[in-house]
């Protein structure tokens, strides 16, 4: 007699724990979900670094843009992602999802073994750890024309 007791206590705890996971499950659960940052934007990108930092050298009106990169506004996209840098044989400018190979990010970070200055090539000032995160986070999440 005594088991069964026994087993019917551990029946009514196992119905009572799966009746208190139910019901958290409904939406009476306080957590609050952690949004998902979004990555920059290339127009955020052209509007607060290319047009600021770059476009001085880097354009088409009035000269011929540096290295032949034109960063100007709607020409940036079309001469960055997956094209072949002018001054670095085997170098891509931007290789969507690879921040790391890609060589906008060596040439900003002045990375060893890039042709040339650092850039911008009027710094230091260069650009700031934010400013690098903000291109590094775009290309790492696919270089988007956005």
């Amino acid at each position: 007699m005594k088991k069964r007791i026994t087993a019917a206590r551990s029946g009514l705890t196992l119905g009572a724990l799966l009746l208190a996971m139910a019901s958290g499950a409904c939406g009476d659960d306080p957590v609050t979900p952690t949004p998902t940052p979004t990555a920059p934007t290339l127009s955020t990108i052209q509007a607060q670094i290319f047009d600021v930092s770059c476009t001085s050298c880097h354009t088409d009106v009035g000269r011929n843009p540096s290295a032949g990169l034109n960063l100007k506004s709607g020409s940036a996209f079309s001469n960055l992602v997956g094209v072949a840098s002018s001054n670095s044989p085997g170098a891509v400018r931007v290789i969507a999802g690879n921040a790391n190979n890609s060589y906008l990010v060596q040439k900003v970070e002045g990375a060893p073994g890039i042709v040339g200055l650092r850039m911008p090539r009027n710094g230091p000032p260069f650009l700031s750890d934010a400013q690098i995160r903000m291109i590094r986070d775009w290309i790492t999440a696919g270089a988007l024309n956005n």
